[in-house]
């Protein structure tokens, strides 16, 4: 364990053996850092707060502290981050309130990058991409493999779907469906990220039943009900366009179109 003199830890803390904190950090009582976690400067945890192997947080990052909700009482809240997390510089990410079931959980090897925030209740899956200054409301789902880009902004409750890119300086205010290109303010959406799919290693048949269940979307004079039941029809065996129904039907803000 490499704890430079200048850092404050809590008798109440539990840190694996070969955890790095480095000068005028402070980790707070009920905080658990797994091996190998890299704590840089004038960091701040609170707890309860749980943080994964591998992962590093850079100078000046605040995590695990009380959630910004009027409607907190001092309950027993926690925040949960998983394995291999690069946290940079002046990021937050809050713990849960009651009203949201009291967690909020981070998936693994996930980019923070600066100043992006991660509000109370979130739930955020593996492998995303915060840009700097993202910013997540209270209670908002993040799938896997989500990019978003500088400075946006999703409202409270929103989902976010799984591959789904969403452009810098975006206001996500209904729920972003996964695969797609989602831009602007308030956000619209273009229709799928076929490049970062193919990035991420889709085959050229999932790719164009993708764009055909798109189409059907957003570009036939189909209402959503109608295009959801050509998708059904005419994709049935594809996981995608199965998981982008299900996606859909799940909404309970409405989806950007």
């Amino acid at each position: 364990m490499n704890i430079h003199p200048t850092a404050i830890v809590s008798s109440k803390a539990h840190l694996a053996s070969n955890v790095h904190i480095g000068p005028y950090s402070i980790i707070g009582d009920d905080v658990v850092l797994h091996s190998d976690v890299t704590v840089g400067s004038h960091v701040v945890i609170e707890g309860p707060c749980e943080i994964g192997s591998g992962s590093h947080l850079f100078p000046f990052a605040c995590v695990g502290q009380v959630p910004q909700d009027l409607k907190f009482a001092g309950e027993t809240s926690r925040l949960t981050i998983g394995e291999r997390n690069v946290i940079r510089e002046y990021v937050t990410m809050h713990r849960g309130t009651a009203g949201g079931g009291g967690l909020t959980s981070v998936g693994n090897d996930n980019l923070f990058m600066a100043q992006a925030h991660v509000a109370h209740d979130c739930h955020i899956g593996s492998h995303c991409v915060f840009a700097n200054g993202a910013s997540l409301a209270g209670h908002v789902e993040v799938a896997d493999y989500v990019t978003l880009g500088a400075m946006v902004g999703v409202h409270q409750y929103c989902r976010v779907g799984a591959y789904a890119f969403v452009g810098g300086h975006s206001v996500v205010v209904k729920d972003a469906l996964p695969y797609a290109r989602t831009v602007g303010n308030h956000a619209r959406c273009y229709g799928p990220n076929s490049l970062g799919l193919r990035r991420r290693g889709f085959s050229n048949q999932s790719i164009t039943s993708i764009h055909h269940a798109f189409h059907l979307l957003l570009s036939s004079k189909l209402n959503t009900t109608q295009a959801l039941e050509r998708i059904k029809a005419e994709m049935p065996d594809s996981p995608e366009t199965k998981y982008l129904v299900e996606f859909i039907e799940g909404a309970t803000r409405g989806v950007v179109k």
